[in-house]
């Protein structure tokens, strides 16, 4: 396949068909858990989206000094937890002690960081679907690939073989961390984030075996959609929280939503 500047034709304008490829995902997933409305990818943040009608949820995973798996989304802990400095210098068990609630709110003061293992637990008990963004610190992409693909594997495969459950989606901006996690649990489906639309990255999406890009909300097009739809992908959009935008990315025929307005929109699968 070739890269995405040159190859928009006519056809593309025409009524995309979705691609074969089986997608049990829903349509809407809750930003980081809850978006602004909750501290940002904690199980607070899961719970309260869930109680607004949520089912599946899009959140960030990075690995500790000693290589555990959890949510935070910067590289860096003096903005959503009261400690300062690299997450990745820190091992689990003093990560665990943070409090990741409390910047948000008093009602929130004492949450903790949650490891991947923990929200698996609600995730799976709550029959929900997750999407995880791979959030490497930078140099750790393929550690994080693989370590965070192995997880899940480890987490969700007996549900998923029992039928109980689906493959939470691993989405990245890094493809290195997708590569290593297509090799670590190559079973795993994947997504290529992209910002800005930049040569070849629908090539690089299906050689690294996705099943979709995840694609900021403002690139996306008719043809774009028809595009990815033609080469086998399944297209989300993020972050989507104006009512106009969502209802035209709906009439183009997106596979997913990602946005902070839990408490706006409310979820019809």
């Amino acid at each position: 396949m070739s890269s995405l500047h040159h190859d928009l034709t006519p056809d593309d304008e025409a009524e995309p068909a979705t691609p074969a490829r089986p997608w049990p995902y829903p349509l809407w997933f809750a930003h980081r858990g809850a978006g602004r409305h909750a501290p940002e990818n904690t199980l607070a943040a899961m719970r309260l989206g869930a109680s607004l009608g949520w089912r599946a949820f899009e959140c960030d995973v990075r690995l500790s000094a000693d290589g555990l798996p959890f949510l935070l989304h910067d590289d860096t802990l003096e903005r959503t937890t009261d400690a300062a400095g690299a997450a990745l210098e820190l091992d689990w068990a003093e990560l665990s002690l943070l409090d990741a609630g409390g910047w948000h709110g008093r009602i929130f003061a004492g949450e903790p960081l949650p490891s991947l293992d923990g929200i698996a637990a609600f995730i799976l008990r709550n029959g929900h679907a997750l999407n995880i963004e791979l959030k490497p610190a930078p140099g750790d992409e393929e550690r994080t690939g693989r370590l965070v693909a192995q997880a899940v594997r480890r987490l969700w495969g007996e549900a998923v073989h029992d039928e109980q459950a689906v493959w939470p989606l691993l989405s990245s901006f890094r493809p290195e961390a997708l590569a290593a996690a297509r090799e670590a649990a190559p079973e795993l489906p994947r997504a290529l984030l992209v910002e800005t639309l930049w040569p070849d990255c629908i090539d690089i999406a299906e050689r690294l075996g996705c099943s979709a890009m995840v694609l900021e909300q403002s690139v996306i097009t008719p043809e774009l959609i028809g595009r990815l739809h033609r080469d086998g992908l399944r297209v989300l959009a993020y972050t989507v929280n104006d009512p106009g935008r969502a209802g035209e990315l709906i009439e183009l025929g997106i596979d997913g939503l990602i946005s902070d307005e839990v408490d706006r929109f409310v979820p019809a699968d």
